[in-house]
């Protein structure tokens, strides 16, 4: 049996000149410069770090990663409690000794979002939550524009953070991006994963000739440009129209709040690389049964998007289209999404006999 390792090779700038590439490690020892783009190998080809022993039938995730960046993980996995625990709030709460579910948020929020879910799962599981670096409870200071200039940052930090608190295999709920982060998490290690449910997830955002994403560029370069201008007047007018409702709701107040408390420029750079990333390729390496659950209309994602997940996941996937409108269900619309979740969290998945 062959084994692989999904991996991320930066090129300059905002995903330009990057790519996955999946490295064929049947070998015993696998030259990592062999993988790379010929513009990057020159000197990197004399160099041992390179080299990773593959042998093994498992794979750690740190040793198929350039030097610094393993050196940076394992860092953090020395120091423990610290900052790994401390840069994401980390919380877990509930049932020690229960399976535990690792609740995900995704853009302009941070765990509150979950406030909903929580009470509902401690008798029975153990709860890890915590909040993605650039999310407004975190520490500016913690946030590289270049890490998080693609989704690949954010997977090495779940994967760093899964390993860390040692809480697998786990149930991973994921909305909006950090559904996709998860998804690209989960490639590399799968035993980290049971199943991956899947909230107001896309792999796309723009559309193209095969594919309807919900946007077009010009669309997506005018949202930018208001948030260059007058990023609080552009949160004002975002948020209701992101969660489908009034502007004195309560989830459209909770929303602007914590959209409010994200530096301007994080919060751009973040929604720029969320709104221009493209991970279709990836989905048919995705292993672990995965949950789709969408809402009927959402502004971010539109329905269609969710039957396109269900037929590319490479994993056994299953969809649930609920009756709640906007991108923030779980916050919008406690009341019908709770239950579906729920059931989502505590069953898997039935095939049907041929």
């Amino acid at each position: 049996m062959r084994a692989h390792v999904l991996f991320w090779i930066f090129g300059s700038g905002r995903g330009v000149g990057s790519e996955w590439r999946l490295v064929d490690c049947s070998t015993t020892k696998t030259d990592w410069s062999n993988a790379l783009p010929r513009r990057l190998t020159g000197q990197m080809l004399c160099h041992e770090d390179w080299r990773v022993d593959c042998s093994a039938r498992k794979i750690d995730g740190l040793d198929a990663l350039p030097r610094k960046l393993s050196e940076s993980l394992r860092a953090e996995r020395r120091i423990g409690m610290g900052i790994l625990e401390e840069a994401h709030n980390v919380r877990m709460v509930g049932r020690r000794e229960g399976q535990a579910v690792v609740l995900a948020h995704g853009f302009g929020t941070d765990q509150s979002v979950w406030k909903h879910l929580v009470p509902h799962l401690v008798a029975d599981y153990r709860v890890v939550l915590f909040d993605m670096i650039g999310a407004g409870t975190t520490n500016p200071d913690y946030f590289d524009f270049d890490r998080y200039a693609t989704l690949h940052g954010y997977a090495l930090d779940l994967l760093a953070l899964l390993d860390h608190l040692r809480v697998g295999p786990c149930i991973y709920v994921g909305h909006s991006v950090s559904a996709v982060i998860g998804a690209i998490a989960s490639i590399s290690r799968p035993d980290f994963f049971s199943k991956l449910i899947l909230i107001s997830s896309s792999p796309r955002y723009l559309n193209c000739a095969d594919y309807f994403g919900g946007f077009e560029q010009e669309d997506l370069n005018q949202l930018f440009d208001a948030m260059r201008s007058n990023y609080r007047s552009w949160a004002s007018g975002w948020a209701p129209l992101l969660v489908g409702a009034d502007m004195d709701s309560v989830a459209v107040q909770e929303f602007s709040r914590t959209l409010f408390n994200i530096r301007p420029d994080i919060a751009l750079s973040v929604l720029q690389t969320i709104f221009q990333s493209d991970v279709r390729d990836l989905l048919g390496l995705v292993t672990t049964p995965c949950h789709i659950l969408q809402s009927t209309k959402d502004l971010a994602v539109p329905v269609i998007v969710s039957e396109y997940l269900h037929a590319h996941l490479g994993a056994r996937s299953v969809v649930e289209v609920m009756s709640s409108e906007g991108h923030l269900p779980q916050l919008s619309s406690p009341d019908t999404v709770v239950p579906v979740l729920l059931r989502h969290i505590r069953y898997e998945i039935v095939c049907e006999s041929a």
